[in-house]
């Protein structure tokens, strides 16, 4: 159901909001009477989401890979809403992560960068004018603990025993990112979040968490409060080191 904006009205979008963390991000934004926009490159399979959604949801075809449909998103969210208050870049994906350092080579980096790294660049660029317009912009990148230098190398975390050169160094570039558009971007609260091992499609619904715990760190971030810090890195229960 849809109703009318209203300058009080929050409006955020979230990409990759077909499935796991990305649907319950829109889920619990929506149940606090926010406007939200969920980003879906199969425009059906969204809709059906969106309808299905208790709350505000409205539907934007988008794929993070694609100048084009980014654009086309941002120009749909203009003319419909006139601006963005929380961008919530969530489309993520674990690529080769079976393929050991020894065997990864250049060509398993390219689809895990292309969505991870670059699809937030991608559309972060095409959104930021409308989050200018916006009194309490807001971007949350949705990172992981495998990104983190100082998680992965310590022998008390689960993640240092994992190896893998593709995704956890796209999380790292992700989380460079995070600092440098927080620094860039004065009035803005741009962070990065670890939703921790969650049960989703992206790690073969093995995580012991909850995709209602996964999303806790993301819906923490996309709600601070004016005044909140920027360019932080946390998880739900509070700050991560880098």
């Amino acid at each position: 159901m849809t109703t009318p904006l209203t300058d009080t009205t929050t409006i955020a979008l979230v990409t990759g909001a077909t499935q796991g963390i990305g649907r319950e991000t829109v889920r619990r934004l929506a149940a606090l009477g926010w406007t939200v926009w969920l980003g879906a490159r199969d425009l059906q399979k969204g809709a059906e989401i969106a309808a299905a959604t208790e709350g505000d949801v409205r539907v934007v075809e988008l794929d993070v890979l694609d100048d084009a449909s980014v654009a086309a998103a941002a120009a749909t969210v203009e003319q419909v809403s006139g601006r963005l208050d929380v961008l919530v870049n969530n489309a993520g994906v674990a690529g080769g992560s079976e393929v050991t350092p020894r065997d990864t080579v250049a060509a398993h980096f390219l689809p895990v960068y292309g969505v991870n790294v670059l699809g937030p660049v991608r559309t972060t660029h095409a959104f930021l004018p409308l989050l200018d317009r916006s009194s309490q912009p807001r971007i949350v990148m949705v990172s992981s603990g495998l990104g983190s230098l100082a998680i992965t190398t310590d022998p008390d975390r689960f993640e240092s025993t994992l190896h893998s050169l593709t995704y956890p160094s796209s999380k790292s570039a992700l989380n460079m990112i995070t600092t440098q558009y927080a620094k860039a971007l004065p009035g803005y609260q741009v962070n990065a979040v670890d939703p921790g091992y969650t049960s989703t499609g992206l790690n073969g619904f093995s995580g012991p968490q909850s995709v209602e715990q996964g999303a806790e760190s993301t819906v923490r971030a996309a709600t601070l409060e004016p005044g909140a810090p920027s360019g932080t890195f946390t998880d739900a229960a509070g700050v991560l080191p880098w």
